[in-house]
């Protein structure tokens, strides 16, 4: 039997788009696929329920090469803080969305488990090559580590944490803090992440349903790795799927879920695989009949008030 979409999902994307959905920009076209995904993201706001009663303010920090970074940090309004903290890396296929298109995702974790979080500006590909959206999430890392006591964070109880993209640079990031000797990170929390640049074949039994598609992961990984795209010249500072077992020893604890009909279900599992080889802690959740980022769609759906409630257990946990 052929997979089948959750006819939530379905209402959902129609009541988003009516009887005609946006045509997908051809293979390669960045732009075209940043004012489709912004455009997304700003409907997605305008048709979501407001979350009331957090508080953002920017800080900025420099990377390595000079470039301004804005950091967003997200707090309960009146909360004593909890002294865990959360560094995130928002979505976007590596070339696309602002840290204020996630505002309200942000906010709704903010508001449910009391945690703060830290959101990285990261810059965007083609503009930049790997390693650097890892590179700048770093430093948003170093930033709170460096001020947490100012800000009311214990710096051994912070996690990594992104969704799609960002939960492929989240992974990226944890080896790359393996690599650097520091500084200690307690969780990493992947939500759909993006993780293998060798994904490119189409799969038959996913492509009907994807909200992100094989030509859109072309494009997003063809933009990060530029002329490296397709070679075997990609480390895991790029593609965390290119880890080795060995690689894996002693990252972090995870939390993964993912929808049985993402296009990047198989390399999720994978990772999930490598990393219980390699004696990481690995906590991991497929969620049937869904799609790429579906809770974002359909925030009402049983599916997506389950996935909620696990991610906000994990945060909480901290």
């Amino acid at each position: 039997m052929p997979f089948t979409l959750d006819p939530g999902v379905g209402a959902a994307l129609g009541a988003l788009f009516g009887a005609n959905p946006p045509q997908p920009p051809p293979v390669g076209d960045v732009n075209g696929r940043r004012q489709m995904l912004d455009g997304m993201f700003a409907m997605l706001a305008d048709q979501g329920v407001k979350v009331s009663g957090v508080e953002s303010k920017d800080f900025k920090v420099k990377a390595d090469d000079g470039h301004e970074i804005i950091l967003r940090w997200y707090t309960k309004t009146g909360a004593t803080p909890p002294g865990s903290a959360i560094v995130y890396a928002h979505g976007g296929g590596m070339i696309a969305l602002k840290i204020e298109h996630y505002d309200e995702p942000v906010k709704r974790y903010v508001s449910r488990t009391g945690v703060p979080f830290l959101m990285v500006d990261y810059r965007l590909c083609p503009e930049v090559r790997a390693p650097v959206p890892v590179t700048d999430t770093y430093a948003g890392l170093k930033y709170l580590v460096d001020h947490a006591q100012e800000l009311g964070v214990d710096p051994s109880r912070i996690a990594l944490m992104g969704d799609s993209a960002g939960g492929g640079i989240s992974a990226s990031l944890a080896h790359y803090i393996k690599q650097k000797g520091g500084p200690n990170v307690k969780k990493q929390i992947l939500i759909y992440p993006m993780l293998d640049d060798r994904n490119l074949e189409t799969d038959p039994n996913t492509a009907p349903y994807a909200t992100w598609s094989f030509d859109d992961n072309k494009t997003g990984w063809g933009a990060l790795l530029g002329d490296k795209f397709g070679t075997d010249d990609v480390d895991v500072l790029a593609a965390a799927a290119r880890a080795t077992v060995k690689d894996c020893e002693g990252l972090p604890p995870a939390y993964i879920d993912v929808g049985e009909i993402d296009i990047f279900r198989d390399e999720d599992l994978q990772y999930a695989s490598k990393l219980g080889k390699a004696g990481v802690e690995c906590e991991f959740h497929l969620f049937p009949q869904v799609p790429h980022a579906w809770l974002e769609f359909a925030p009402d759906l049983e599916s997506s008030r389950t996935a909620m409630d696990l991610r906000c257990r994990v945060i909480s946990a901290l």
